[in-house]
């Protein structure tokens, strides 16, 4: 049998700075293409941002998952610490990490399609249905991520691909769902950008939602 060595804290925090800079790479960089080449169809554009979105978490989770456990999320490293899947001591670094990452694959993704590093989004998500939205689609998928963990774990990447996918096409705010992606996307004024100002109301409903899930789901045990 080969002996495998658990990652260090230094190799969990690479994978996850690394890999949420691909995610947001992905992200954003598949936004500003399906804009560019949907000439005007939003339906388009959409399709192609949520496809490459849903591939790169599948391929992500899939590449990252046994090094750091592949959360790239800061609401899903905590609701980890929450349920004994890891130390509390280390969630302060992963969000640190995940953070740090998303900036930089915004700034990658615009720097790739000729725009500057960062550009303050005008794009705007307000109201109560947006909000609910967020609400909904975070809910979801810590409910996913919960569910899966108990009864299929090795499933876990291809089906957070798959309900992040539909989500984007069933809620009205196209379902961020991630604090770190929000704040990133703030700083590209591009088909996946939103504005500073509604940023604040998107992280506390995913907040709420997440609670939520990880209320009625009960503690997570292991990984």
């Amino acid at each position: 049998m080969t002996n495998q060595r658990t990652p260090s804290l230094p190799q969990k925090i690479l994978a996850e700075g690394l890999g949420t800079a691909l995610l947001l790479a992905a992200v954003v960089g598949s936004g500003i293409m399906g804009e560019h080449l949907a000439e005007g169809n939003l339906a388009v554009a959409l399709l192609a941002n949520s496809l490459a979105t849903a591939g790169a978490l599948i391929a992500l989770i899939t590449t990252f998952g046994g090094v750091s456990g592949a959360h790239f999320n800061p609401l899903v490293t905590l609701s980890e610490a929450y349920g004994g899947a890891m130390q509390w001591s280390d969630v302060p670094a992963y969000i640190l990490a995940q953070a740090v990452g998303a900036f930089a694959g915004v700034a990658v993704a615009n720097l790739m399609f000729q725009q500057p590093a960062f550009f303050i989004s005008t794009h705007e998500y307000s109201g109560m249905a947006k909000l609910l939205s967020e609400f909904v689609a975070t809910f979801g998928l810590l409910a996913v991520i919960l569910g899966t963990a108990r009864s299929r774990p090795e499933k876990i990447p291809t089906v957070v691909g798959l309900y992040i996918f539909t989500a984007i096409w069933f809620t009205s705010s196209s379902s961020f769902a991630n604090p770190a992606m929000t704040l990133a996307r703030m700083t590209s004024d591009t088909f996946t950008g939103i504005r500073p100002a509604d940023v604040p109301g998107f992280i506390a409903a995913q907040v709420l939602g997440a609670a939520a899930a990880v209320l009625l789901f009960g503690r997570r045990k292991g990984v």
